[in-house]
């Protein structure tokens, strides 16, 4: 089958990025040098992409142990710690390829869109809006024994609200609520359920290591009368190593449970691996992660057996700054 080789190829573009792109830094002018520093950002004020709001204030937070730089521009080092941290003060939109090999043979391909928009608003609490739209490329689905076809398009759209302590020092602590909404376009890429729940973060952030857990659960409240209620749970272990130079190594997957499913099929549970690397594109930081996972424990039909991951996640320009409600 060509799906193999394509996996194989994703991952060794993705090799060949973390370990040839150099980093490059843009020439900045002295105002811009000046203003380093007033936003906890890694791009220097501009303008022409920041919307200001009349409630702003100049003063600017740190976040789990996240300082900047002498120059006031973060290290590749403090940008990865950042993006490791779910509850960040930096906006990023991670891009998630997934390339699943299902125990029937077949390969579940898909693509989470996931921007990461972090707002201010007190001096105290932040809150955090972290939206998931994924998008299949290929579902495979039995018609007849034996027999497969493949559907894609849009996936239900998760979305995610977290309100968080702006100053928890090395803690990482954040909880809210998280919805799922049946957006998908075809009947074998969505559930078809309006979804609600809660989510917590818990972790303990450091310049050297980040340990935490990400547990998100959802319970079905409507949607189409001829599908099944669901009731399942996404949970993030996060443990990850940070070297110099912006390099990381950690744990990657994520732990399933389908509360509604038999038994033998409600867990997958994951043995993952993955490395990461912050580089820059000029002044745009990019955040580059190849990730190997093997499932032990899944469903005995269509579950999940390896994953070939590849994830690019730039920063982003903050467009909203400072504190809103003072």
């Amino acid at each position: 089958m060509r799906r193999p080789h394509i996996a194989l190829g994703t991952a060794i573009l993705a090799l060949e990025i973390l370990f040839v792109v150099p980093v490059v830094r843009a020439t900045e002018s002295p105002e811009a040098d000046a203003n380093k520093g007033a936003n906890d950002e890694p791009f220097a004020p501009n303008k022409s992409v920041s919307l200001r709001l009349p409630l702003q204030s100049s003063e600017s937070f740190t976040y789990g142990a996240v300082t900047e730089s002498p120059t006031g521009e973060p290290s590749a080092s403090e940008l990865n710690r950042q993006l490791t941290n779910p509850v960040s003060s930096i906006w990023s939109i991670a891009n998630q390829f997934n390339n699943f090999e299902l125990n029937n043979g077949h390969w579940n391909n898909n693509w989470n869109f996931q921007p990461v928009l972090p707002l201010s608003l007190t001096k105290d609490w932040n809150l955090i809006t972290r939206p998931v739209m994924p998008l299949y490329n290929i579902v495979p689905h039995e018609t007849a024994p034996g027999q497969f076809e493949r559907a894609a398009g849009l996936g239900d759209l998760a979305l995610l609200e977290l309100l968080s302590p702006a100053h928890s020092g090395n803690w990482v602590l954040g909880a809210g609520p998280t919805f799922i909404f049946p957006t998908a376009t075809s009947h074998f890429t969505g559930q078809g359920k309006w979804q609600a729940g809660p989510s917590v973060v818990v972790g303990y952030l450091t310049k050297e290591f980040f340990l935490g857990v990400f547990p998100q659960q959802w319970w079905s409240i409507g949607g189409e009368h001829g599908r099944p209620d669901t009731n399942q749970m996404n949970l993030q272990p996060i443990a990850t190593i940070f070297f110099g130079e912006g390099w990381s190594i950690g744990y990657s997957g994520n732990i399933l449970a389908d509360w509604t499913a038999p038994s033998e099929n409600v867990w997958t549970v994951p043995i993952g691996l993955g490395l990461a690397k912050v580089v820059k594109l000029g002044r745009l930081p990019v955040k580059i992660q190849l990730a190997v996972q093997y499932m032990p424990v899944h469903p005995r039909i269509s579950g999940q057996e390896w994953n070939v991951q590849v994830s690019i996640t730039p920063v982003i320009p903050k467009l909203i700054k400072g504190v809103l409600f003072q």
